[in-house]
């Protein structure tokens, strides 16, 4: 490998963080989950055996954006070859049109949003092909994160205050995460012995407990008591999925996503459109760089709301929609000194934590599970501490769209890890958590690497856009405000955020070196990079 990686190492914005370089890395979005999936690496595991045992302790740690009832995606490369694997779960069977009937949107909170949760099942799936440590071993560390307690983090402490309001009165809610009535403050001591019991059984049977055994039960029992439609038939066909990658190139790299249900084909959209312009001849944070990034983005997502789902119901295979002559008339449509609000066209046929790991024998991993919005539904079953997703709240219920409701269907899925090579060796595991922004976000990582040839650290601390709906534009504090003027004038609709804002989501990031690994983390969570 060429011992000058494809960045420079300046690191030009204001931030806590600097890379950590070493031969076995982890990042992640908390501290001890990272410190988790390291100790791993120390007792002899593999990057996979990391990733699993950082992404079980985030369940414990941190919970206002994932738990036992998540979904989960990911990538590993084994040294090989790039494997994909989607493990996001299916409507409840008994899940209708009907059921919705009346309503103008999918609900976000309650029983009527959980769909089978898939995190349980990817755990068992990655650890059978990949790992090397005994599958009980990974829950160590989140077994004694939530019997014996663990102290909560700043960042998770404030989202963790945000929703306790909305949330409190769901079933199960406030017994398992509001003791006294309310949230836990920074630096204050919580346990959650439930789920150290639940994790316990999910270890000593594989998940089998989970989808067809006892927890199995407790699930569907809850769910029938409040109503829910959820049931043990539902559980027990649930399967995770092997699934081939798709990728664009973009000058010189190769982004890899995840096939739909997910939005990560948006990312790959987006940059082949790109690709049509000079960005680097508009300079790094510049308005011009800035507006042919949105308008890009704002294509590809008009495109991917109105025909990704469940792949059994889309009209158009990623295939169709990455077709590069398409794409290339879509660039034609943006106006370089004029902002737009871009429609679908019509191609031919043809609350998130996200964590990345390294070992030294080049194994790679970029793994991503959630609870969706926060604590997702809200619905915790007693006894149990499973905090439920609300991923159901996903579908449309626009009749005849791909994505409209039915019972046994996928719902179109925000998670996206993410997996970069260059001349056909593997470079970088990475993702941006945070619903919508996840593919914005690695549009604009792509872009700084590419571009404007920044180190994954800067390029994680650089200040960031948000394409909203229509022309609605959130600018991270850190742009000159001479970029928000400009891109008012051009049309943008510009809200700038205050410092400390969550909406632009968190970054984690192994790159490879010539001997070793780069790994950064954003200082937008309280996480950190790790490594030995």
């Amino acid at each position: 490998m060429n011992p000058r990686p494809p960045f420079g190492w300046d690191f030009p914005y204001s931030s806590r963080r600097m890379p950590v370089l070493a031969s076995n890395v982890v990042a992640t979005s908390q501290p001890l989950a990272a410190q988790a999936g390291l100790s791993m690496l120390a007792q002899g595991g593999n990057a996979v055996d990391a990733a699993l045992a950082a992404a079980i302790a985030l369940t414990v740690v941190e919970p206002v954006a994932n738990g036992i009832g998540g979904d989960g995606f990911a990538l590993v490369w084994d040294g090989a070859k790039l494997h994909g694997l989607n493990a996001s779960g299916r409507a409840p069977k008994a899940w209708n049109a009907e059921r919705f009937a009346g309503l103008e949107t999918m609900p976000e909170r309650g029983w009527d949003t959980v769909t089978v949760p898939g995190a349980v099942s990817a755990w068992a799936a990655l650890s059978e092909r990949f790992g090397k440590l005994p599958f009980e071993r990974l829950f160590e560390p989140a077994i004694r994160y939530a019997r014996e307690g663990f102290l909560v983090s700043p960042v998770v402490a404030v989202s963790w205050a945000s929703q306790a309001q909305e949330l409190k009165d769901l079933p199960g809610f406030a017994e398992a995460f509001l003791r006294g009535g309310r949230a836990p403050l920074p630096g204050e001591r919580f346990t959650l012995p439930d789920q150290a019991t639940t994790l316990e059984r999910i270890a000593e049977t594989r998940g089998e407990a989970f989808y067809r055994g006892d927890l199995a039960e407790k699930i569907c029992a809850f769910a029938r008591a409040q109503g829910g439609a959820l049931a043990l038939e539902d559980l027990a066909s649930h399967r995770c999925d092997w699934v081939e990658p798709v990728a664009a190139d973009y000058r010189g790299f190769t982004l890899h996503e995840l096939p739909p249900n997910n939005q990560g084909v948006a990312a790959l959209m987006a940059l082949t459109i790109l690709g049509e312009f000079d960005l680097a001849a508009h300079g790094v944070d510049s308005a011009g760089g800035v507006h042919l990034q949105l308008e890009a983005m704002k294509l590809a997502f008009a495109d991917v709301y109105r025909f990704v789902a469940d792949p059994a119901a889309m009209e158009l295979g990623s295939r169709d929609l990455l077709n590069p002559d398409y794409l290339k008339r879509r660039a034609q449509l943006i106006d370089p000194q004029r902002a737009q609000d871009h429609r679908h066209g019509a191609p031919r046929r043809g609350g998130t934590v996200m964590l990345t790991t390294g070992d030294a024998e080049g194994m790679m991993v970029s793994f991503i599970q959630s609870t969706y919005k926060g604590f997702g539904s809200g619905v915790v079953v007693p006894g149990t501490g499973i905090a439920f997703h609300n991923r159901g709240c996903a579908f449309s219920l626009e009749a005849g769209h791909p994505n409209q409701v039915a019972g046994g269907k996928r719902p179109f899925h925000t998670l996206i890890p993410a997996f970069v090579m260059r001349d056909g060796a593997p470079l970088m595991a990475f993702g941006v958590m945070g619903a919508a922004m996840q593919a914005q976000g690695h549009v604009q990582m792509l872009v700084r690497l590419a571009d404007y040839g920044q180190n994954p650290q800067a390029a994680s601390d650089a200040p960031r856009w948000r394409v909203n709906e229509g022309l609605q534009v959130q600018l991270e504090h850190g742009f000159d405000s001479g970029v928000a003027q400009e891109l008012a004038r051009r049309g943008h609709r510009i809200t700038r955020s205050p410092p400390g804002s969550t909406d632009f989501g968190g970054a984690q990031f192994v790159c490879r070196l010539a001997h070793g690994y780069l790994a950064a983390s954003d200082h937008r969570k309280d996480g950190q990079a790790v490594g030995f």
